[in-house]
This record gives structure tokens, C-alpha cells and sequence, in this order.
């Protein structure tokens, strides 16, 4: 016999297994509530047995979940359900519940080889239409990647695991931890690399990354292991993509190198200027000398020297078109020179950490962001204030932060930025609610438009009989009319369906089968007629037989009962 599927949370039904990687497995299922098909991810249980993973976990599922965007695969639900072992140990079995796309992963199709231009250009332009959206919510994807990156059977692009990379590595205890599950350094910005606090810089970074081997088949940094991948991010300079594939126009190397800058300040400094940078190269539009100019300018940062030597190639990138490659690496004095400084550089640092003042650590004419979340607003406003920043208050429903107190800033906690900034405070309302509308009465697609307006979603929708409702018509729903619930809530509602029950009356006196017909619970027309070919009854006419036969008939149907009168 075939063993029954298994159900979470007497919700989720498992089928059968569509994907596998280094901290989950990912099932075909089916939403038993909502009679839909999903697709559902289980993690593996060395994660699942870390309580604080499982925490941050809900917590950036139940944050991704808010998000609802065409290039981001939804995120409908999260949970955690139990299994227990034959020897009755009990261990927790976390999940989440994700929109099912039916498609290709992105690191299938680039396993096969370069992409042609135009459609690798399509399909960063979006995954940076995603993370424009996502960094606007204030959530940094931080693991983009193109095994996170899903092309519908239509071509659409599909981002997935928004999250879940920050939910790994803020409860990883080693940068050795977060790479063994998040599984490739491959895509890592530098910052990530040197284990540093990241924002959505580093998303254009990965961007970058996954441009480069769209376009080229490879990635810009291989090595044997994970460390030799993160040392190149932090100190190698990548090939431009045209020297790797002389079908990439050099106008796209300007714009990939810049995507890959080591340092934060001289990279895009979000999607949509990367994606303004990338279309404009669809366009055909070389940069200009002028042009290059102006993006020189933009290329700030802590180390002026770094900034300068990356504006001289963007100019050598938009002006000379024989420049060409002709070493394959540095020489080996040059490594030597390299670790050298490298290694006077760490005894500085450690000098000056040793050394240092408290507080001498910030420019004067710099600020940190203090941490202000889960904090009342006033509060926070005053110590945004302190530290010379300008408050800017934005209120957002939360199902975890009490009202009135701080989500998130924007920039985040731990920022440096200048004086007389402004700092975007999210701020608690609490849980979002809608008003339950009027519902009986209406037809079922009525009845769904009106939840939908006021934010909340139809849910099971069960049949039941009524003398008096035409099909399709609400009868009743599981939500009081006029009750605030929270906003996304499934509705269930009882729809009629236009039919009654009819019974049998053949035997039955034909005063009682015409009162039973057409009481309130039937409202049926009767008809009655003779049937000489059988003999009366003694003590009344009885039915004989009945036009409509036993079973669902249409409401308001006529019947014609048969009675005998012969002799």
C-alpha cells in the first residue's frame, strides 16, 4: 500500500520533492484550506535543531512575506511542524510555504554556456527590478545568486529566498559556518567576505557577479576552496567580460567592473541606477569622455587612491577598443609585494585598534546610525537627533513590533553617514486590520471583489443547499459582518447552490406529499394528475409516481405527482 502524504500543520500537503540545496529541501505541495497548488520548503535538520536559527528564520520569512512584486516569488506562509524518530525522539521541522513557479532555475540555462547579450541583459534588468523593490521595503537579499533566480515557461523573471540568506548568518557563529550553508562564496561581495556588516550595496555585487557569467559562461572568481574564492573578491581584479567572450560589446565591461568594485562608495549605489547604467548599453550608448567624467565623480570613498585608479579604467574602458589582456595573472614579485603590505597593513590596524581613544574611531564630520530598533519613537527621535541626524518617521503595520516602536531604520543601524542626514524611521502601527464588508446576499465573484478591496482574501468556499438562493449566492461566512481582523486573512464562506433535495413521495397521501413539497424548506410548484390505469386507493388519493426523480433538483422546480383513480 502506498504510504498517505504527509500534511503540515494539517495544512500543507507534501507530494512530491522538486528541488534540493545545502540547507533545504523544496516539495510540490497543495494548500488543503485554500485548494491551491504551493511549493514548500523544509529545512534540513542540523538547522532546525538551532532554536535561535529557527527564530530569525520565522521572523525573515513572516518580513519577505510582506512583499508582493511580479519578479519576486510570493512568500505565502511560514511555520514549523514536528516528526518524531522510532526511538521517539522529537525534533522540529521548520518551513515555509512558497508561490509554485513553473520553470527553469537560471543556473540551469547558464550551465549550458554564455547567454546571448540581450537576453542576459533581460533577465539582471529583473533581478535588479526586484531588489529596487525589496530595498525600497528595507530587505537586503544578501545570498543573489542564479540558483535564486527562477525563469518562468513566459520568461519572467522570479527571485526566491529573499531573507532566508540574513536568517543563516545572523545565526551562524563563524563566517566558515554561514558559508558551509548558504553553499558557494562564489557570489559574495567583499564586505560579506570579510564578514562586515552589509546593505544593498551587496546585492548590486552579486548582481554584478551573476551578469559577468551570464554574459562570459564562467564566473569572474574560481578557486578550490570557499576562503580562496573570498580572498579574490577582496583583492583580485576580474577580466573584463569582453576579453572572455569577444561577443560582449565593451560598452557592458564599464558597466559589470563598476557593479564589481571592492569598495562599496564606487559601486552603483542601488538597482536602479544599475539598471539605468544597463539599459542605456542596450541602447547602444558608448560612454562618453564627459560622461566617464561625471561617473568619476561619483566614485567616493574611504581610499582616494583606490577611487582614482578605478575612474583611469572606467576612461580606458569608454576610449581605447584595442586594449587587450597580455599576462594571465601578476607576477610573482608583485604577490610578494602584495602580502607584504598586506601584512604591514595588519599590524597597523591592530596598532591602532590597541591604541585608539573611545570615540576618536568616527570623522568629524561623519555620524553612526544608533540603534533604535523595537525602541519607542520618541526615544528614537531624540537619539537620532543627538548624533545630529534628521528623523524621518514612516509608519508600517507589523505582526512582530508593538506599536510605536522602531522596525527598522534605513540606513541601518551601525551606518556611517553625514552629518545632517536623514534616517528613514519605520515605526510599529501594530497588525494591519480590515473590516469585514457585507457578504450574504452577494454572488461568489461579488463577494471576492469586495474582500479583496478592503485587503483580505476569499477562502474555502463550501456548498449547501437553499429553497430560496439562486447558485453562486453567499449564504453565510466563518467572519462577522463588521469584525476587524488582520489584513490577508482567508474568508471562508457557505455559497448556495441553486439546487434542493427532493425525496421520494411515491406512497405517500397526496394532501402530504403536496403540504411537504411546498413547505419553506422545499418551495417547490406542485401539479397534480389522474392515472386511470391503476385503481384508487381506499381513504384518499396516494401517489403513484412522481415526474421529477429523487435528488438534486433546480429550486423553484414544478413537480407533477401521479395519483390513481381507477376503478
Amino acid at each position: 500500500m502506498t504510504a498517505e502524504p504527509r500534511v503540515l500543520s494539517g495544512r500543507y500537503r507534501i507530494d512530491e520533492t522538486i528541488g534540493r540545496g545545502g540547507m533545504a529541501r523544496v516539495y510540490r505541495g497543495y494548500d488543503l484550506t485554500l485548494g491551491r497548488p504551493v511549493a514548500i520548503k523544509v529545512l534540513k535538520r542540523d538547522l532546525a535543531e538551532d532554536s535561535a536559527f529557527r527564530t530569525r528564520f520565522r521572523l525573515e520569512a513572516q518580513a519577505a512575506s510582506r512583499m508582493s512584486h511580479p519578479t519576486i516569488v510570493r512568500v505565502y506562509d511560514a511555520g514549523e511542524d514536528s516528526e518524531t524518530d522510532p526511538d521517539g525522539s522529537v525534533h522540529p521541522v521548520p518551513y515555509i510555504v512558497m508561490e509554485l513557479v513553473q520553470g527553469s532555475l537560471l543556473k540551469d540555462l547558464v550551465a549550458e554556456g554564455p547567454l546571448p547579450v540581450t537576453t542576459a541583459v533581460r533577465y539582471v534588468d529583473g533581478i535588479l527590478e526586484a531588489l529596487e523593490y525589496s530595498h525600497r521595503a528595507g530587505v537586503v537579499h544578501r545570498d543573489i545568486k542564479p540558483g535564486n533566480v527562477m525563469i518562468t515557461d513566459a520568461g519572467q523573471i522570479k527571485v526566491m529566498d529573499f531573507g532566508i540568506a540574513r536568517a543563516v548568518s545572523d545565526s551562524s557563529s563563524t563566517v566558515a559556518d554561514t558559508t558551509a550553508i548558504l553553499g558557494t562564496a562564489a557570489y559574495f561581495s567583499p564586505e560579506q567576505a570579510k564578514g562586515e556588516p552589509v546593505d544593498a550595496r551587496a546585492d548590486v555585487y552579486s548582481t554584478g557577479i551573476v551578469l559577468y557569467e551570464l554574459l562570459t559562461g564562467r564566473q569572474p572568481f574560481r578557486g578550490e576552496t570557499p576562503v580562496a574564492v573570498a580572498y579574490q573578491h577582496v583583492s583580485e581584479t576580474p577580466l573584463p567580460p569582453s576579453e572572455v567572450n569577444p561577443d560582449v560589446p565593451r560598452a557592458l565591461d564599464a558597466v559589470v567592473l563598476r557593479a564589481l568594485a571592492k569598495d562599496p562608495f564606487q559601486r552603483f549605489q542601488d538597482a536602479a541606477a544599475f539598471r539605468e547604467a544597463l539599459d542605456a548599453t542596450v541602447d547602444g550608448k558608448t560612454p562618453s569622455k564627459r560622461q566617464v567624467g561625471a561617473l568619476t565623480n561619483q566614485l567616493y570613498g574611504p581610499d582616494p587612491r583606490q577611487a582614482q585608479d578605478t575612474a583611469r579604467s572606467l576612461r580606458q574602458l569608454s576610449t581605447d577598443t584595442t586594449m587587450t589582456r597580455t599576462q594571465s595573472g601578476p607576477p610573482v614579485a608583485w604577490i610578494w609585494a602584495g602580502v607584504a603590505v598586506l601584512a604591514v597593513l595588519l599590524v597597523s590596524v591592530l596598532f591602532w585598534v590597541v591604541t585608539i581613544q573611545p570615540g576618536s574611531g568616527v570623522p568629524s564630520n561623519a555620524r553612526i546610525v544608533p540603534d533604535a530598533v523595537d525602541m519607542a519613537y520618541d526615544r528614537a527621535e531624540q537619539l537620532l537627533e543627538d548624533e545630529d541626524l534628521e528623523p524621518d518617521r514612516i509608519d508600517e503595520p507589523s505582526e512582530t513590533v508593538a506599536p510605536g516602536n522602531v522596525i527598522r531604520t534605513v540606513p541601518a543601524a551601525g551606518t556611517s553617514v553625514a552629518i545632517g542626514e536623514k534616517v528613514n524611521v519605520y515605526v510599529s502601527t501594530g497588525v494591519e486590520t480590515a473590516v469585514v464588508p457585507t457578504l450574504v446576499g452577494l454572488d461568489l465573484g461579488a463577494a471576492e471583489q469586495a474582500l479583496t478591496a478592503v485587503g483580505l482574501r476569499l477562502g474555502a468556499v463550501t456548498e449547501r443547499n437553499d429553497p430560496a438562493a439562486a447558485q453562486g449566492i453567499v449564504l453565510g461566512s466563518a467572519q462577522t459582518e463588521g469584525a476587524e481582523i488582520p489584513v490577508d486573512t482567508a474568508v471562508n464562506l457557505d455559497v448556495a447552490t441553486g439546487q434542493v433535495t427532493l425525496d421520494d413521495v411515491s406512497g405517500y397521501t397526496l394532501d402530504a406529499a403536496t403540504r411537504e413539497l411546498e413547505s419553506d424548506a422545499m418551495q417547490l410548484t406542485v401539479l397534480t394528475s389522474e392515472d386511470p390505469s391503476c385503481p384508487a386507493t381506499p381513504g384518499g388519493p396516494t401517489v403513484q409516481s412522481q415526474s421529477l426523480t429523487p435528488g438534486d433538483v433546480p429550486i423553484h422546480s414544478t413537480i407533477t405527482l401521479f395519483y390513481c383513480t381507477g376503478e
